[in-house]
């Protein structure tokens, strides 16, 4: 019920909303620079220079790659490729891993606390694989995957905890528009994102990745700070609880209300007198135990739920990774020409919302 909405409520819908927008942001450099990296990670053709000799004749020479292409060190843009589609391969596989300790994690330890430092750490992990490498010049295939692995498993970290936090927040009579409204915020990531590689694409990729991953922290900093990860950590009753308490007064006041079943005589006085001795009795709240795995999986719906949701994040990771690369290679387009159509499609997906 939105009148039972506190600037708690806000402020963590505006938390989880921005903090979960800033991984996107980070994850769409990575998408919208490939082109620009294919092309520094391969050497560059014709490249000539002037040699002039004593008898002042001028003689163009192609530069050698092993001095003037160090960093280079895939000899075509197939094979740099490749090795592009193995750094999302692996980022998939350690961000699905990830997953499932995260929601572990996070059903055990305080979400803020997991939330925030995934943020900040999965910031400098940014920022090592794509600024650090270039001004320190660590080329190195080895180094890349490594990190990239290790963000992935950082990245990891933002949804299950948002999820779970929105969920600690607003109750299942206003959860549909609540999270309808919110789960926009991935495409407006990924639109922050796109803006932020066309504005500074043309210093070097490597700000591409610097200003994403400062935002990111600093949104890490003000999350580990601002958010309340559940109404009991300031004296609110859950969501739900709400309704419980609405029903049992409207209960004991003997009128049927349309979320309770007709009762008839003695059956009605039974249950007030229930929930009167109820009322007397000290109020125990145990802590829920964290459910297993399986016991997650087979709950009702998941494994339906999860294939179908398995089958759309396959054809979007496919336009979400490669589609400004594609527009760069096939149709000749600038990179940041590429990345401003990308942003589109984001938008797009985010007026269906």
């Amino acid at each position: 019920m939105t009148s039972s909405w506190s600037l708690y409520h806000i402020t963590v819908f505006v938390l989880t909303f921005v903090s979960y927008a800033f991984f996107h942001a980070t994850r769409k450099t990575f998408s919208n620079v490939k082109a620009t990296i294919s092309q520094e990670w391969t050497p560059a053709p014709d490249l000539l220079y002037n040699d002039t000799f004593h008898n002042g004749t001028i003689h163009q020479r192609t530069l050698p790659d092993k001095i003037w292409n160090s960093h280079n060190f895939y000899d075509n843009k197939n094979d740099a490729e490749y090795f592009l589609g193995d750094l999302d391969t692996a980022f998939l596989i350690a961000y699905a891993v990830g997953l499932f300790i995260s929601g572990i994690v996070g059903d055990r330890l305080n979400m803020r606390l997991v939330l925030s430092f995934g943020m900040c750490s999965s910031a400098v992990a940014v920022f090592l694989f794509g600024t650090l490498s270039e001004w320190l010049h660590l080329y190195s295939k080895e180094y890349y995957l490594a990190m990239w692995i290790v963000n992935g498993l950082l990245q990891s970290t933002g949804w299950p905890t948002v999820v779970a936090i929105m969920a600690n927040w607003f109750g299942k009579s206003s959860r549909g528009v609540v999270l309808g409204l919110w789960s926009a915020c991935a495409s407006v990531g990924n639109i922050i994102g796109a803006f932020i590689v066309a504005g500074v694409l043309q210093y070097g990729y490597e700000y591409a990745f610097l200003v994403p991953s400062i935002v990111l922290f600093a949104g890490g900093i003000v999350v580990f700070f601002g958010l309340v990860a559940s109404p009991k950590e300031v004296g609110l009753p859950e969501p739900d609880e709400n309704v419980i308490v609405t029903n049992n007064i409207i209960n004991q006041s003997g009128q049927p209300t349309e979320r309770d079943p007709l009762l008839q005589g003695s059956r009605r006085n039974e249950s007030i007198t229930e929930v009167d001795e109820v009322s007397n009795e000290p109020e125990t709240s145990p802590e829920p135990k964290a459910i297993g795995f399986f016991q997650a999986f087979l709950l009702p719906g998941v494994i339906l739920y999860s294939s179908s949701y398995a089958c759309l994040k396959m054809v979007n990771y496919a336009f979400f990774f490669w589609l400004p690369y594609y527009l760069t290679n096939q149709f000749g387009w600038s990179q940041a020409r590429s990345d401003e159509l990308s942003i589109w499609r984001d938008y797009r997906r985010f007026c269906i919302r």
